[in-house]
């Protein structure tokens, strides 16, 4: 049976960690079941993504869309943090490691700010429960002082994009979800 728990750091944060049956023929995981997240919807796009180690990914946010990351390769330093206004927890950062053998998934609901620094080469699956929307994809800058993130890596591979993105107290007026907010 999954180990199912409700981070205390960043409300709505779920941290999974699935039941592994093997034996001599290998082994066999159930990644993700819909009845874990009680309020998540049904995810409706998979994605994967594959990094270098030293590869710096976020922080990125949505206000609509959840995600669901699990690793199936690699180790990754993963920063969560809460831009919702008028969350219980606005303000506060999670981090965790995520490694292919540790079997840990997590679900990040909307309006949580999400990405990850590659501690080596990694393979990550992750669903979403929107299709892709270019309008809800946003960013927050991932070394903003206010979010005080421990990447765990120190000279980071960073895209343009995530170079660019605005910190917390700039981000546009519309552009920061608040408590609550779903389609």
């Amino acid at each position: 049976m999954a180990k199912i728990e409700e981070s205390d750091v960043v409300h709505g944060v779920v941290i999974v960690e699935p039941a592994v049956h093997g034996d001599a023929r290998g082994r066999f995981v159930e990644s993700y079941r819909r009845s874990w997240f009680g309020s998540g919807r049904e995810m409706v796009q998979g994605n994967r993504s594959e990094k270098q180690a030293g590869a710096l990914v976020g922080l990125h946010y949505h206000l609509h869309q959840a995600d669901y990351w699990y690793m199936i390769r690699g180790r990754a330093q993963v920063v969560l943090h809460d831009l919702r206004e008028g969350s219980p927890t606005d303000g506060a950062t999670l981090t965790l490691e995520m490694d292919g053998e540790s079997e840990r998934g997590v679900f990040i609901p909307p309006g949580v700010a999400h990405g990850f620094a590659s501690i080596t080469d990694l393979t990550l699956t992750y669903l979403v429960d929107s299709y892709y929307n270019a309008a809800d994809e946003l960013g927050l800058a991932w070394d903003d002082p206010a979010v005080n993130a421990d990447w765990g890596v120190v000279s980071p591979i960073v895209s343009e994009r995530d170079r660019t993105n605005p910190s917390r107290d700039t981000i546009p007026a519309g552009r920061r979800p608040y408590w609550g907010l779903r389609p």
